[in-house]
């Protein structure tokens, strides 16, 4: 297929992917355990555009609405976003299901085609599914609520052009937030091995990282089980974006044509990973370890470092206040530009969506209502986005979240924002670099194969949409 690829104008204002976070605490609001996805085969032709709304804004009425929502397990902000907005506004009710991002790659597609389909669903992906008619255009709403005129990289990564390439054309989903990854450190262990800053090149962070293994530390905890999705995808990234451009990512993450992710910086990333899986940098038994697991044995002092997003800042300042710190991985060279996955939160609206109105004035609340913003900042830890000159909710000096989003505008000066690699197909994180990451847990891949895989994988896919 010939593809245009639109580059993201400007920066991505403090946003990442992935996965997920701290364990979602119980809500006012009914939340119902996942339920089983329809069997029923996606439908030939869906309509996208949103119902005909009066002049007036839209919004959910007075009238009893239940929103029918899909969640992702491990993120806590929507759950405490949604008891919220049935506060303020009464007549709401939700109807929620929850799963594992890696399961959500899988379910979506036909969640999305049954009959039964979420008002609001987080997506794990969304290029195919809206080639498929199962998502519906935004362009309505954006119009309606102002959305246009928001700074342009909140809304860039969630649109798609008529060759399927993201970057530009129609809007599909809204972020709750955007995110931020990096490094997070103990601060007592980090003290324990001499380090006193943050590093400055990558050669000082494996130093670090040495020196935690001779002192007997877990010098990296993380999580690498196919129900959380490989962690390990973390730190591989971020170390090609420190041997690397980010823009050859991005443009391989958005689909552009002839985009390969088997480049010979991307290689050297991946060889120092693999230089650090054989150090016993990570947990030997990684491949059994979920993405809660993992926040939580760091959270009790199991790891000097971690990779992860600010959505985990409530987490672990509960788990261990005024112990945790946050640096953005460092570049190879001192002195070279700062990188991170940094992306929406990103949920869409089903096109078969009974209350797609309401769905659409609950995403315009989240970003534009000061409670809500609020909710952003204490527990994703993220920035709200929404208006130009939206006041930022005041932090805590010192805290991780005041810390976390300090290092977005460093990254963001440096031109180093990038999307997740796990988001680049449908299918590409849980049939690519999962199951090829675990192999070289287990010595049964090199560098050079992980990227030849993943880039067969890659192109398998999107040659079969």
């Amino acid at each position: 297929m010939n593809k245009k690829f639109m580059k993201v104008l400007g920066l991505l204002l403090i946003s990442i992917m992935l996965l997920a976070a701290c364990k979602p605490a119980a809500t006012a609001t009914p939340v119902v355990e996942a339920t089983e996805a329809a069997t029923e085969a996606p439908v030939a032709e869906v309509t996208t555009a949103p119902t005909e709304a009066a002049a007036t804004t839209p919004s959910c009425g007075t009238e009893p609405v239940v929103l029918k929502a899909t969640f992702e397990t491990g993120f806590e902000i929507p759950f405490k976003l949604a008891e919220e907005f049935t506060k303020q506004f009464p007549n709401v009710t939700w109807d929620i299901s929850q799963d594992q991002f890696a399961n959500l790659i899988t379910s979506t597609p036909l969640v999305l085609a049954s009959d039964n389909a979420p008002d609001l669903l987080r997506l794990p992906t969304m290029v195919s599914f809206a080639k498929d008619g199962l998502l519906m255009n935004l362009d309505s709403y954006a119009e309606a609520f102002g959305w246009n005129d928001w700074p342009v990289p909140q809304l860039n990564q969630n649109r798609i052009d008529a060759d399927g390439v993201r970057g530009s054309g129609t809007l599909y989903a809204m972020g709750l937030n955007y995110s931020l990854t990096g490094v997070f450190y103990n601060k007592e262990l980090a003290a324990q091995i001499g380090m006193t800053e943050a590093p400055k090149t990558v050669a000082e962070f494996e130093g670090l990282l040495a020196a935690a293994k001779e002192a007997g530390l877990q010098p990296i905890m993380i999580w690498g089980s196919a129900k959380s999705g490989m962690g390990l995808a973390f730190p591989l990234q971020q170390l090609m974006a420190a041997y690397g451009p980010v823009d050859p990512i991005n443009e391989w993450i958005f689909g552009k044509a002839g985009a390969t992710i088997d480049t010979p910086s991307n290689l050297v990333a991946a060889q120092h990973l693999e230089e650090w899986i054989k150090a016993g940098y990570f947990p030997a038994d990684i491949n059994a370890i979920e993405y809660t697991d993992a926040a939580a044995r760091f959270g009790a002092g199991e790891g000097v470092f971690t990779f992860n997003g600010d959505w985990q800042n409530a987490g672990y300042d509960a788990a261990m206040p005024d112990n945790v710190g946050f640096f953005l991985m460092p570049p190879a060279e001192e002195g070279g530009p700062y990188a991170a996955m940094s992306a929406p939160l990103t949920f869409g609206i089903a096109a078969k969506a009974k209350n797609p109105d309401c769905a659409a004035f609950f995403l315009n609340w989240v970003a534009s209502n000061d409670e809500a913003r609020k909710i952003d900042v204490a527990i994703g830890g993220s920035n709200p986005g929404g208006p130009t000159g939206a006041t930022m909710p005041e932090v805590a000096a010192g805290s991780v979240t005041a810390e976390t989003l300090a290092a977005g505008p460093v990254m963001g000066a440096d031109g180093g924002a990038m999307d997740f690699i796990a988001n680049a197909t449908s299918a590409i994180f849980a049939q690519g670099w999962t199951p090829e990451l675990q192999k070289m847990v287990g010595g049964q891949q090199d560098a050079a194969g992980l990227l030849k895989a993943v880039q067969a994988e890659y192109e398998r896919e999107l040659a079969a949409e």
